[in-house]
């Protein structure tokens, strides 16, 4: 769909005096973002490629949970699914084992064997499932992350920086079944060679050390050190803690997530007059309301927001389907976008025939016929 920009813009000057405030930490690269919008409100050599150890499975159970359909579908392990070393949720050649226990089995007890499992199921083989890793990496413009394996184990061109972990975070959280799982502090499960319950623990203390933590991924080899991957919401904040080498990162990521919380605020945002009308091609015009819209934004920015949406509508358009955007940006820079999406079906009575006519020349004008 073609796109001409019809602007209304307004500007909020946002209350509030707080700043991301916080001390000497141990980690080696961290970072803190605004999980609403992607801002980043702190920064510790946070685009410096390192690895990511166990870390590397928050993108795993992704596409796990995106490619994997029916998640309570089972299948029934092999040799090579399950021989892999380190950490393990328990799976032996033979066993059944759903997909959904998988999910909980890759983020609670970080288990390399449920990393591996997925990725012959999803990918068919492992250097498969990590070709679609490394394309979903550049699907969300991410320039300086590199999978090699579905688990984390070392390789030296396994690397991530804190700041694409922490959008990889954030494009994750955004699937419920992932956020779902990596929520959970324990999980009963039922899968073996006849299927028994047993019950998995997640490894993420913060869930009990923190109330407002929702997630996400511990990590640790000796090459990567001790990784973490925090989410944190409260009264409407989201924010999303990263540290990569951090040797007391339990304290580091109380502290981080703290102050990031401290330094946001909720705002409900709108567009002035709250509708947009746009003629239809060949006769009649289309009216919706535009949806307020809130979020959390650091203190003391100052927001505008923009309707980008085209001069005219050409039908038919069904209900729910996208026909624009609304842009919103802090202190000029964007942050954030939003679907306009029409509230109503728009059918071809509205456009005459030689209307008709004029957009098939055109068509075929494009197609060189």
């Amino acid at each position: 769909m073609k796109k001409a920009v019809s602007v209304l813009l307004i500007i909020i000057i946002l209350s509030g005096t707080a700043q991301f405030s916080v001390g000497a930490i141990s980690a080696k690269s961290a970072v803190v973002i605004n999980g609403d919008t992607g801002e980043i409100l702190y920064s510790h050599n946070a685009d410096t490629r390192m690895p990511m150890a166990s870390t590397t499975k928050i993108m795993s159970a992704l596409l796990l949970c995106e490619l994997g359909g029916d998640l309570s579908r089972t299948i029934v392990t092999t040799p090579e699914m399950v021989t892999v070393e380190g950490s393990s949720m328990g799976l032996l050649a033979g066993d059944t084992v759903s997909l959904r226990d998988l999910l909980y089995g890759m983020m609670l007890p970080s288990g390399n064997d449920a990393a591996n499992t997925t990725a012959i199921v999803i990918g068919g083989s492992v250097d498969a499932f990590v070709g679609l890793m490394n394309n979903r990496a550049a699907e969300m413009g991410l320039h300086n992350t590199h999978f090699c394996t579905p688990s984390g184990l070392d390789a030296d061109t396994h690397y991530t920086t804190a700041y694409e972990l922490a959008l990889i975070a954030r494009e994750a959280l955004k699937n419920e079944t992932f956020a779902e799982a990596v929520s959970s502090k324990s999980a009963t499960l039922n899968y073996g060679n006849p299927p028994y319950r047993r019950t998995l623990t997640n490894h993420n203390k913060l869930l009990r050390m923190y109330d407002d933590v929702v997630g996400v991924k511990t990590g640790f080899t000796k090459k990567s050190g001790r990784c973490l991957v925090s989410a944190a919401r409260k009264d409407g904040k989201f924010v999303i803690a990263v540290t990569l080498n951090d040797g007391n990162d339990w304290a580091d990521h109380r502290t981080l997530l703290d102050s990031g919380l401290s330094s946001v605020e909720v705002k409900e945002c709108t567009v002035d007059g709250g509708v947009v009308s746009i003629p239809i091609a060949g006769g009649g015009s289309f009216e919706s309301t535009v949806p307020k819209k809130q979020f959390s934004v650091r203190m003391n920015s100052q927001i505008t927001s923009q309707i980008c949406a085209p001069h005219i509508l050409y039908a038919p358009l069904k209900n729910d389907e996208v026909y624009g955007e609304i842009r919103f940006y802090s202190n000029g820079e964007l942050i954030l976008t939003e679907p306009l999406v029409c509230d109503t079906d728009i059918n071809t009575s509205h456009a005459t025939f030689g209307f008709c006519l004029m957009k098939m020349f055109k068509y075929l004008l494009c197609l060189g016929v």
